[in-house]
């Protein structure tokens, strides 16, 4: 997927779909399935889900392989993040009213062969050495003002992996990724959720 495009429709429905299955996990509902109607959301692409709170961070997991629909990505990657990401307690009934959720969709990595190639703030980072893996993704370095360097460092340290490390015998992979947000709150929340009942 060269060129990633959703229209605002699609975009929409794949928020409100992200948003759907962490309600009906957290209210322990049964899982419907939702189909989706725009042909854009069967393409294949990793995604990363993140959910945030009054401005703070209370979930983030994706997935870069492409081997399923974005609209399924999105809806597991959804559940993980608001279940499963080991930072944070899991996700309660009492934060799904002003729920942020904010999805990347991701193109293919590529791997480069040296960091002139890299934009901080364009690009993502996922950085290999050995055992270890850590991807952080392009808005990370927007939101921080981190330079490539910094950039760099950074993902190494998600890796696990010692300063420095990415100059000798890491693999350094970047990609793009398409970013669209939305806050579930009032009514309008509450009539998505009723929906599910």
């Amino acid at each position: 997927m060269s060129e990633m495009e959703l229209s605002p429709e699609a975009r929409e429905a794949l928020l409100t779909n992200a948003y759907l299955s962490v309600c009906e996990v957290v209210l322990g509902l049964h899982n419907k399935s939702r189909l989706p109607e725009s042909p854009q959301l069967l393409q294949h692409a990793g995604a990363f889900v993140t959910l945030s709170r009054d401005g703070e961070l209370r979930g983030c997991i994706g997935r870069t392989e492409a081997h399923h629909s974005v609209w399924l990505v999105v809806k597991q990657m959804a559940v993980s993040a608001a279940l499963d990401d080991p930072r944070f307690d899991p996700i309660g009934p009492n934060e799904l009213d002003g729920l942020e959720v904010e999805i990347s969709m991701l193109s293919p990595l590529r791997r480069i062969n040296s960091i002139d190639e890299i934009v901080a703030g364009k690009h993502g980072l996922m950085i290999t050495k050995g055992f270890n893996r850590g991807l952080l993704l392009p808005q990370v370095a927007s939101e921080r003002g981190w330079d490539r360097d910094t950039f760099l460092e950074a993902t190494c340290e998600k890796a696990g992996l010692p300063p420095g490390a990415w100059r000798k015998g890491a693999i350094i992979e970047i990609f793009t990724a398409l970013i669209f947000n939305k806050t579930f709150s009032g009514d309008a929340a509450a009539q998505l959720v009723d929906t599910l009942q």
